[in-house]
């Protein structure tokens, strides 16, 4: 589906690869979260894989990227915007239309879907994305937030085989993220697209992703199953990210003896462990 090989980039007039030495192969159907701190290259990977690096960001380019078969470099955008549909943090610098109807619709019209799916397909994607009663808004008159589910509403509505997202929660309150996400893991299962998302809200992703990429200082240094990430919490610490906080209980645990499993990522986990450990207390 994705391939990744030795890839790096340094952005035009930069000191410093923003990328270095990316290997990653990414199936069909996988849901792969990437975790990182500010300027650590999340955003630079998510732009190398859809294809906006290098056609819109000129710099020095290594290695290779393909979709599907598609090399990135070579191939025009509009080809790859058909694999892999994009969220980007600036939400106004992707807005196409003036009105919430007319921006779903233009990506349906010129992906050329067929006609009697449209309407059904744009009422699901407001409905999953909970906008529907701003189907006929001006975009104008949101708030970023609500642009924000827009042009979330706008991506999925097209279903490509893969969709890019880079911080697509926020500006969303937690009830809203968590919507979003559930929306996500429904594509992600029921329709087989491939997620690939960038997020600072560690507890939500590791919720609902099936991998973790961590990146620091543009390069790639953890990649595997939430579980098994999880159990470097030195390493993610070291590279800034904030690792759950029944993560950090399950550590404390194992420091005093009390806990000898598999790290907790979320609640379920987390209940699962102190339900173990005030067990095997019970019978000490």
């Amino acid at each position: 589906m994705i391939s990744i090989k030795n890839l790096g980039f340094r952005y035009e007039g930069g000191e410093r690869n923003a990328l270095s030495e990316i290997n990653i192969d990414i199936a069909e159907g996988d849901f792969l979260g990437i975790i990182g701190s500010s300027g650590a290259g999340k955003s630079t990977l998510m732009y190398a894989v859809n294809g906006v690096i290098p056609h819109h960001f000129p710099g020095d380019f290594y290695g290779e990227v393909r979709i599907n078969g598609l090399d990135t470099v070579d191939s025009p955008l509009e080809a790859l915007a058909r694999e892999a549909g994009s969220v980007f943090q600036d939400i106004d610098g992707q807005m196409v239309a003036s009105v919430v109807e007319d921006e779903l619709l233009f990506g349906l019209e010129n992906f050329g879907i067929p006609k009697e799916e449209i309407e059904g397909r744009l009422e699901g994607a407001l409905a999953a994305a909970g906008i529907s009663g701003l189907r006929y808004r001006e975009i104008s008159s949101l708030s970023g937030g609500q642009k924000q589910k827009v042009a979330i509403a706008a991506i999925t509505a097209l279903r490509p085989p893969v969709i890019v997202l880079d911080e697509p929660t926020g500006e969303l309150d937690p009830q809203s993220s968590r919507k979003i996400f559930e929306y996500l893991k429904e594509l992600n299962e029921k329709h087989g697209i491939t997620i690939i998302v960038v997020e600072q809200k560690i507890m939500l992703l590791c919720e609902f992703v099936k991998r973790l990429a961590v990146m620091d200082s543009g390069s790639l240094i953890r990649l595997g199953a939430v579980g098994e990430v999880l159990q470097a919490p030195e390493v993610l610490e070291k590279a800034g990210v904030n690792i759950p906080r029944v993560t950090t209980l399950g550590n404390r645990l194992k420091e005093k003896g009390l806990y000898s499993g598999d790290l907790p990522h979320d609640l379920p986990c987390a209940e699962a462990m102190m339900r173990k450990v005030l067990s095997e207390a019970g019978h000490a």
